[in-house]
């Protein structure tokens, strides 16, 4: 499930200098200058998670086919993606996931950014096993208990400890800080990807290996594989304000879009577009799954979807 014409980013006093080079990881749409229509370009970020690139192209292709607005798809880490509402290399960010201190930075002192309203989604990030452990046994879902499991969860990356799987270091995680402070006898070991992530827990359901790690949703593999959560103790307001000594649960995360100020003050058709996009788990899933298990180009997926849902598709253009 790798993402697809990745940029990688070059930070240098703050600003996004490698974004977009001509015919590269961009989708323009040469018409529309010639249908005078109000709107622009549209550069938005897609970060490295199949969910938000659903998110991206089913804007983007609306934006491209029926605003005619010139698209590009900017692939970019979530966290380095905010500083391209600086420059001007990033107009939108569909998805994202809390992150106070780049809101703290970007939209309060910069003030180069602004929140655009809920996605209709709340994503949840936690510890997971899959569902053949919890059967075999039972109170492995509470974190008091794991280090009574840790030895099953042993690899060759673990040094000795039960290896907690992670995904993409740029994924918001408190892992390594919740192994410490709760005592638990694991190493965090990071897959690289979610592709790697979700091929480990497909794998540990199919061949009844022990697999603890992260993971989120909403996420479209949930319904191949419904892993089972691991109950962290509870979180509570401000139990995760210092990074260092988290010792609690993720909170949900009411997944929000932001945009830059100068997008907004364009006052183009494609920035109404951003402000109206609102779906559901269910939508967004559905769009993943033709992308990944279906094979399907992000531009053919979303635009079936589009096709299939033309009420929704109607109400974001208004």
């Amino acid at each position: 499930m790798k993402l697809q014409n990745w940029i990688a980013p070059i930070a240098v006093g703050g600003v996004l200098l490698a974004a977009l080079l001509p015919g590269v990881g961009s989708n323009i749409n040469e018409a529309s200058a010639s249908t005078g229509s109000k709107c622009g370009e549209l550069n938005i970020a897609v970060n490295n998670w199949v969910g938000y690139e659903a998110d991206a192209f089913v804007v983007g292709e609306l934006a491209k086919k029926r605003l005619g607005c010139i698209v590009n798809y900017v692939y970019v880490d979530e966290q380095i993606s905010w500083q391209g509402f600086a420059s001007g290399q990033v107009d939108v960010v569909l998805e994202n996931w809390g992150h106070p201190e780049l809101i703290d930075l970007y939209v309060k002192k910069l003030k180069v950014a602004q929140d655009a309203g809920s996605i209709g989604i709340t994503g949840v990030i936690g510890w997971y096993v899959p569902p053949w452990m919890k059967k075999k046994y039972p109170d492995i879902t509470n974190w008091k208990n794991l280090n009574k499991y840790s030895d099953l969860f042993k690899t060759s990356e673990s040094g000795g400890k039960g290896q907690l799987l992670d995904g993409d270091p740029g994924f918001v995680t408190n892992d390594e800080a919740l192994v410490k402070n709760l005592d638990l006898n694991y190493k965090v070991v990071f897959a690289g990807s979610e592709a790697a992530l979700i091929q480990a827990f497909r794998s540990g359901e199919k061949n009844k290996k022990p697999v603890l790690g992260y993971f989120y949703s909403p996420q479209w593999f949930l319904a191949e594989v419904p892993l089972v959560k691991v109950d962290l103790p509870p979180y509570k307001e401000g139990c995760d304000a210092d990074p260092a000594k988290v010792d609690c649960d993720y909170p949900p995360y009411p997944l929000h879009k932001i945009v830059s100020n100068q997008f907004v003050d364009s006052d183009t058709t494609g920035y109404k577009l951003v402000k109206n996009f609102k779906w559901s788990d269910k939508d967004q899933n559905l769009v993943a799954k033709y992308i990944t298990s279906d094979g399907m180009t992000p531009e053919d997926a979303a635009q079936k979807w589009i096709d299939d849902n033309p009420d929704k598709v109607d109400a974001w253009l208004k």
